[in-house]
């Protein structure tokens, strides 16, 4: 894997573990239509796809009931959410090895950008990237492939066999692909080893230590 420079990181599931942050911010938005729901374990598809698809295909939301969702989502993400969140062991080494080692790493998430960058900073790990790409608050920019399309044009990659995405869903999967770019996908997120072979992930790695191994 030494021939891969640029490296594109998910962040939820992939580099934090945002499982309390975004269950309980969707629980709060679910409370606006009646819905109840006290087990967070059951709210955990949510981590990974755009919101507004999640709200519309799991409870059937109408577009501009999923787009009202959000905004209700994001009342609780942005006061308590956002901080709701760890680091996977292993990942402050990983990043650090790997920008010693001359790879230029970035992030592209599904989550708005300024979310993302407060994450990063909050947990010290802004600066090991040189970009950091979310989709917009506006919902103008959703899909994984539009986020990483734009990451690739403003970083200026134009050598797509010299990039890779790291991800643990499908969409990272997907999104890699339809951009003509490689993806590792790892197990332990929050996607199954059976969803990364199904959409066609390149490599599949285990935890952080093989995911390590993986660019030594």
């Amino acid at each position: 894997m030494k021939d891969k420079k640029y490296l594109l990181f998910d962040l939820d599931g992939t580099l934090t573990d945002p499982f309390t942050g975004i269950t309980r911010s969707v629980q709060h938005a679910l409370k606006h239509y009646g819905i109840i729901e006290n087990d967070l374990n059951l709210l955990t598809p949510f981590i990974g796809p755009p919101l507004i698809d999640s709200f519309r295909e799991r409870y059937h939301f109408s577009e501009e009931q999923a787009k009202e969702a959000v905004c209700y989502y994001r009342e609780y993400f942005v006061e308590k959410g956002w901080c709701e969140n760890k680091v996977y062991p292993g990942i402050p080494e990983l990043l650090k090895h790997l920008q010693e080692t001359g790879r230029k790493l970035y992030v592209a998430t599904s989550k708005p950008t300024p979310f993302a960058e407060k994450i990063l900073s909050h947990f010290n790990l802004s600066r090991y990237f040189e970009r950091i790409e979310g989709s917009s608050l506006d919902h103008t920019k959703m899909r994984k492939a539009e986020v990483m399309q734009s990451l690739l044009a403003q970083a200026g990659i134009t050598e797509k066999g010299e990039a890779i995405m790291v991800g643990d869903r499908k969409y990272d999967v997907i999104g890699a692909h339809e951009v003509s770019v490689e993806c590792v996908g790892v197990l332990y997120g929050y996607g199954s080893r059976e969803e990364l072979i199904s959409a066609g992930a390149d490599y599949v790695v285990p935890s952080v230590e093989a995911l390590s191994a993986l660019f030594r």
